[in-house]
């Protein structure tokens, strides 16, 4: 890659990595794409004077299935399906709504258990978890085993084996670490600590090297959770196909918007595979709550086994932050899709003026 430069500082590194995170060929404009769409629903929704959720929640089944694309996964969803799962969704929907704005979306926490934290520091942190309500918590493995064991051993003791699974859960998350036969090897000796999924085990494009580890894993009592990194809506079709996932996470940036994440929600309907959407992300919070809650709501009509991420940093940028009561999503009230940034936030972060440039930049020459 010819290495590009910044006010003198080479960043071929920093490009490749994002180059990287941004995917296939066309993984630019799809990108793009979905940042000018997701500018259209938020826009939409002010104009309506409602939150994105509400929004897709009070249209009429045809509307929303006009707003997908089909191409490529008819074979497994069609037109005709989609409007019959949304025509289902409207029995209870007034109830469930009701529900949603009572008691919010069951959240878990990835703050609590990077790679690179001290003993200490977890148990600090965790403790602090379950002192603010949270009982769900994702540990993140894969760089050393016995590394693994002890971190996931001092998490399983914390929220303790003696509770109901079904309330104190831990999921592990790789990250794209191993290959096939090393996340079957690495994970039946972490399944003593009943984890309820391993997310990413493997590349994100090997559908069925997923379903490999998904077939070795799922009689230990370990789902198969990925969706992150998938590129479009037919990686999804295939990954639910192939019965290569157990847990699917939408990514409400990945994806072509809200129009595209409308088609998965609807396969995975159709499969019966609860969404639990990734949300790691700066931003990623704020507009996947409108993502799941409309699921619930209008799709799925189901809350088993399913939950959103949540992470407890930089929401500090954002004119409409999440609201977290009791480890759970409560559905934003403000008109949009809460991603309008505040504006001192943006001047201090925009490249290369902004005043965090400034700073960084000059220590990356020095």
């Amino acid at each position: 890659m010819q290495k590009m430069e910044s006010r003198g500082v080479e960043l071929p590194s920093l490009w490749e990595k994002a180059l990287k995170l941004i995917g296939p060929e066309k993984g630019v404009v799809h990108l793009a794409t979905a940042a000018v769409l997701n500018a259209v629903w938020d826009l939409w929704a002010k104009q309506e004077g409602k939150p994105v959720w509400k929004l897709l929640v009070d249209m009429d089944p045809r509307m929303l299935v006009s707003c997908i694309d089909f191409r490529y996964i008819t074979d497994v969803l069609t037109e005709e399906d989609a409007l019959e799962i949304l025509q289902k969704g409207q029995i209870g929907k007034k109830e469930r709504e009701k529900q949603m704005l009572a008691q919010g979306y069951p959240a878990y926490t990835t703050s609590c258990a990077w790679l690179g934290y001290s003993d200490d520091t977890l148990k600090q942190l965790c403790a602090q978890a379950l002192k603010d309500g949270w009982t769900r918590f994702k540990v993140k493995v894969g760089a050393d085993l016995q590394d693994d064991m002890r971190r996931c051993q001092i998490i399983r003791d914390m929220i303790g084996p003696e509770k109901t699974l079904s309330l104190f859960l831990q999921m592990m998350d790789a990250n794209q670490r191993w290959d096939v036969p090393e996340a079957v090897e690495w994970m039946s000796k972490l399944a003593k600590f009943k984890p309820l999924w391993i997310e990413e085990p493997t590349s994100p494009d090997d559908i069925l090297g997923h379903a490999t580890i998904s077939k070795a894993l799922v009689p230990l009592g370990i789902g198969i959770a990925t969706g992150e990194q998938c590129h479009n809506r037919v990686i999804f079709k295939q990954l639910l196909q192939a019965k290569a996932l157990q847990f699917l996470q939408i990514d409400s940036c990945r994806l072509g918007s809200v129009n595209e994440n409308l088609s998965v929600l609807l396969m995975a309907k159709k499969f019966e595979i609860p969404v639990c959407p990734h949300a790691g992300g700066v931003g990623l919070c704020e507009l996947v709550q409108h993502l799941i809650i409309f699921d619930y709501i209008s799709v799925s009509a189901s809350l088993e086994n399913r939950v959103c991420e949540y992470v407890d940093h930089l929401h500090e940028h954002f004119k409409y932050p999440v609201m977290i009561q009791r480890a759970s999503y409560m559905p934003p009230k403000d008109p949009g899709y809460s991603t309008e940034m505040k504006e001192e936030s943006v001047k201090k972060h925009q490249y290369p003026d902004g005043e965090v440039w400034k700073k960084l930049l000059p220590a990356q020459e020095n």
